[in-house]
């Protein structure tokens, strides 16, 4: 039985589905003013693993993540950089895909835009203020009462009379309560807007993920995800208008991701310690990035280093180089098989990715010492379902994303005289050459020269395997 820690009861709970084998589940998506960073990419890959998993266990899945294309933000950009929103937000909205598309993310299935459903935000709206949660101030905005709402505070146990004023929010005087949060702002110079009966304006943050969530999944749902920094005041301030609009529980189930921190700080554009993904994939594979991720439980920090990284790749080169040479391809997986049995607990026991890669390199282990093809298919297909594993063994150990300078070779581009020339060691073609002209000195029993060759290639971070097959190559 699927175990999920639900940050609204604060424990673990047996994951029981509203309607029986459907999973339905939204996760708060990306504000699309800049390239994403390692703590968005976290998020895409943690709720994309729980999807995953979801469907390997027989779920039918509706995922939806939504596109947050209207904020203060890219105003602010759009207008900075003398272009439209649309402009701006498309822009970033295909970058943004790109990078998921690198990382082994699967679409979800629905991406709604934030500006696609002004119509919904204004009905939500005017039902509030119907039913006296919300108030049309002076200033033209429209606020949410949170006292009118008595469950303000059980996602994230807090309570407003704990709260400052002025805590995360910003204090305005148009207010009744200094925590309540606006709804609709007024129009202002510059910034797109809609009509409504309020006048001219545009959408608060927080009131379009109740209505995307509401349109897609209806009222109630079975999972809410986001990262950790959404719990307050975003998620919060979801679940008062939701159910103050609906009356019924909004999601039975809120999963939260850790943060990714640098420095003990927690990774953001506003304390300008981010990394964007595509800055990482400039130097590793993008697979070595999902496995950093993946191999962390998702609720506890993750420590972004290069160091961290590197020792990322150093496991999944083991695990595929013992995948290499077998032939694999996808099957149904026995889940009474021990070893995948001890993957499947794993993951029922609130998605512990790290326990299940333990499996993983128990299998690698075993593996090497059996040479087993059932066992390289389970480690292939039990990988696959964390999105691991799937690329060809020799491709992944021979590829490399990272520069390597070219003095760091000995000869560039001659071997055994200046007059011979050959491709650079920076391509497999050149390797390969390597390789062959190291046979021939071993059939002519040159063996200082074979020597040679090998520790040229080692140096230049080229690893030869001899093998009964032949010679094979790896990057270090």
């Amino acid at each position: 039985m699927l175990k999920i820690y639900n940050s609204l009861s604060r424990n673990k709970q047996t994951f029981t589905p509203i309607e029986a084998n459907k999973v339905r589940m939204y996760v708060c998506g990306m504000t699309v003013y800049d390239f994403c960073h390692l703590g968005h990419a976290r998020v895409m890959v943690v709720f994309d693993m729980v999807s995953r998993w979801f469907r390997a266990s027989g779920y039918d899945v509706t995922y939806v993540r939504n596109i947050t294309d209207i904020d203060d933000k890219i105003i602010k950009r759009a207008n900075e950089n003398g272009e439209t929103i649309d402009v701006l937000t498309q822009r970033f909205i295909d970058a943004m895909d790109e990078d998921s598309a690198r990382l082994g993310i699967i679409r979800p299935d629905i991406e709604p835009r934030a500006t696609q459903h002004i119509d919904g935000m204004i009905t939500m709206i005017s039902q509030l203020i119907e039913k006296g949660h919300a108030y049309h101030a002076a200033n033209g905005d429209v606020f949410y009462s949170v006292r009118s709402f008595a469950d303000y505070g059980k996602l994230s146990g807090k309570s407003l009379d704990d709260l400052r004023a002025g805590e995360r929010v910003e204090v305005d005087t148009h207010k009744i309560d200094a925590m309540d949060f606006v709804l609709w702002k007024s129009v202002k110079p510059n910034e797109p807007s809609w009509d409504s009966p309020w006048g001219k304006g545009r959408p608060g943050w927080h009131i379009e993920c109740s209505v995307m969530s509401a349109h897609h999944l209806g009222a109630h749902f079975d999972i809410h995800g986001g990262g950790q920094d959404l719990q307050f005041p975003h998620h919060e301030n979801e679940i008062a208008q939701s159910e103050a609009t609906h009356n019924c529980q909004m999601a039975n189930t809120w999963m939260h991701n850790g943060f990714v921190r640098v420095d003990d700080e927690k990774m953001s554009k506003s304390l300008g310690n981010f990394f964007t993904i595509r800055t990482v994939l400039e130097k590793y594979d993008p697979e070595v990035v999902r496995f950093f991720i993946l191999r962390a439980h998702y609720r506890s920090p993750l420590n972004y280093s290069d160091v961290h990284l590197d020792d990322a790749k150093s496991s999944l080169t083991r695990l595929y180089t013992a995948l290499r040479g077998h032939e694999v391809s996808t099957h149904e997986i026995d889940w009474n098989q021990p070893q995948a049995a001890r993957f499947k607990e794993a993951m029922e026991d609130d998605f512990n990715t790290s326990e299940a890669m333990a499996v993983l390199f128990d299998l690698a282990n075993e593996l090497n010492k059996t040479k087993e093809a059932t066992t390289a298919n389970l480690l292939f297909n039990l990988a696959g379902v964390l999105g691991l594993l799937q690329q060809d063994a020799n491709k992944f150990l021979q590829g490399s994303t990272q520069y390597i300078e070219p003095s760091l070779f000995v000869n560039q581009s001659t071997f055994y005289s200046p007059t011979v020339t050959l491709v650079p060691l920076t391509s497999p073609g050149g390797i390969e050459e390597y390789i062959a002209r190291r046979l021939e000195a071993k059939k002519s029993k040159n063996f200082a020269e074979a020597d040679r060759i090998r520790k040229e290639l080692a140096d230049a971070g080229i690893i030869l395997e001899d093998t009964p097959q032949g010679t094979t190559w790896r990057r270090a």
